[in-house]
């Protein structure tokens, strides 16, 4: 051991960084070392890295510390342990993760920040290169699905992380006092198990779990009444024309998923694009609404992944709040198509209305908050009946028309007026901002490629880049 060993804890809010940052003081306390703690507090879970600093360093012969460093410096961290797997690849991005000294503990999981749950489209940041910038700017490494791993024993990730590191020894400390730093915490048997379990992996007793995908898998949903039907769907696009099926039938009913096995149909013998749009079409037809939004919040896997995430088990209770802040528009989706319209003329007619909304606070654990928000999720019979339904289908119908015609022009130009559709996504302002970047685009670019003569090899690519650019800017 060199006179000081630094740590760098890179951690998100609610995964007890503190607490870790506190257990290593301790342990190193106790093993007789002079210690130094700093932190630097995030805004939130994903909008700001939570960083803890620990400097550890052997006093000399007169029991004197050494000087210790308030923050940690560029080139200059030992260890450095993150609890995900974007928070690793910042810490290597400013400079804390170095090849010529430091060892990097990190897991292989994801919680995506909010511009990557945002994005039209897909705007998850690619886990391959962010591996392969941790293999090449780390010295050495451990990494693991310290989510899995702590999912598995029913624990924080703190603990985890914390048995990893005493199982690889990055630290002048004992297992012991590792253990003995984490007695009289709360949730000390949760803790101890997430230890042990870390400990078991960084030593080979355990395997480690491995990196999934960072998009949680669909919820299973039964395709049983279409079987048939997609059985005959081309080879290329029945997995995806499967989970669209569905997802359709979770989302509205059983004829909602026939409507859009029809409306593949004239498609059926366009090659790869009909893989594309089978995922495109799916998502467009299964379109964000507070339905939808009450659907999701009420169902048991809602809250045992909530339980899991905060660690606790089934007798333990605990509240959600749910916020709402439907307005003019949202109200006016849920009615019929004339008097929505109508509301919403209303509206345009007196601006100071534009922005009225109504605010609530809905407590989703109590019986009351649960059963306004079941109610909403059983409206879906109305859906069909509203003009925010009308106007997508709408919407849904001009664009396929769309893909057809340009399919008759160029394959390649086809595939780009499918992808058109990443664009429309959401609901309220971010829905109608969407769309009118949506019909600019076919206005501007596609509209006349479709009426005038010649390939459409030049517009695809012109079609691409805007597409591309749509969704970096939003």
């Amino acid at each position: 051991m060199s006179a000081v060993t630094r740590l760098l804890i890179a951690a998100l809010g609610g995964e007890g960084g503190g607490v870790l940052s506190g257990w290593v003081v301790a342990a190193a306390q106790a093993q007789g070392h002079a210690v130094q703690a700093t932190s630097v507090p995030g805004v939130a879970q994903r909008t700001g890295a939570t960083t803890y600093y620990v400097e550890i360093g052997k006093r000399d012969k007169k029991g004197a510390a050494p000087v210790f460093a308030l923050m940690p410096v560029e080139g200059g961290v030992d260890v450095v342990v993150a609890s995900e797997l974007l928070e690793a690849a910042r810490m290597v991005e400013r400079g804390f993760v170095t090849p010529d000294r430091t060892f990097l503990l990190a897991s292989t999981h994801r919680v995506l920040t909010v511009p990557e749950k945002s994005a039209r489209g897909d705007g998850t940041a690619n886990a391959d290169t962010m591996m392969r910038s941790l293999e090449k700017c780390s010295k050495e490494r451990f990494l693991f699905d310290m989510a899995e791993t702590r999912q598995q024993v029913g624990t924080i990730v703190n603990s985890v992380m914390l048995g990893a590191m005493a199982g690889l020894e990055l630290l002048p400390i004992s297992k012991e006092n590792y253990l003995e730093a984490m007695q009289g915490t709360a949730g000390s048997a949760a803790n101890l198990r997430g230890f042990e379990a870390g400990f078991a992996i960084a030593t080979g007793e355990r395997e480690a779990p491995q990196a999934g995908d960072p998009k949680r898998a669909p919820r299973p949903m039964a395709a049983d009444p279409l079987a048939a039907r997609v059985a005959g769907m081309p080879e290329g696009a029945r997995d995806v024309v499967r989970i669209g099926v569905g997802r359709l039938i979770d989302y509205q009913d059983v004829d909602y998923a026939r409507l859009y096995l029809d409306r593949l149909q004239p498609f059926m013998e366009s090659g790869p694009l009909l893989r594309e749009l089978a995922r495109h079409l799916a998502v467009r037809m299964s379109y964000e609404d507070i339905i939808r939004v009450a659907q999701l919040k009420v169902r048991p896997e809602r809250f045992s992944r909530i339980r899991s995430e905060i660690g606790i088990d089934g007798t333990e209770p605990f509240e959600v709040v749910d916020f709402f802040k439907p307005g003019i528009p949202e109200l006016a989706d849920l009615l019929p198509p004339a008097l929505g319209r109508r509301l919403l003329a209303w509206a345009a007619r007196a601006p100071e209305k534009r922005g009225y909304n109504i605010g609530m606070k809905v407590k989703t654990t109590s019986i009351s908050g649960f059963l306004r928000v079941w109610l909403l999720a059983r409206m879906r019979f109305w859906r069909r009946r509203t003009l925010r339904f009308a106007e997508e289908q709408a919407q849904i119908e001009g664009w396929l028309k769309l893909v057809e015609r340009a399919q008759a022009r160029d394959p390649a130009l086809a595939r780009e007026v499918a992808d058109l559709a990443r664009i429309v996504k959401g609901y309220g302002d971010t829905h109608r901002r969407a769309v009118t970047t949506y019909r600019d685009l076919v206005e501007r670019v596609v509209d006349p490629a479709l009426s005038g003569d010649g390939t459409g090899k030049g517009v695809a690519r012109r079609l691409k880049e805007e597409i591309s650019q749509v969704l970096a800017t939003h």
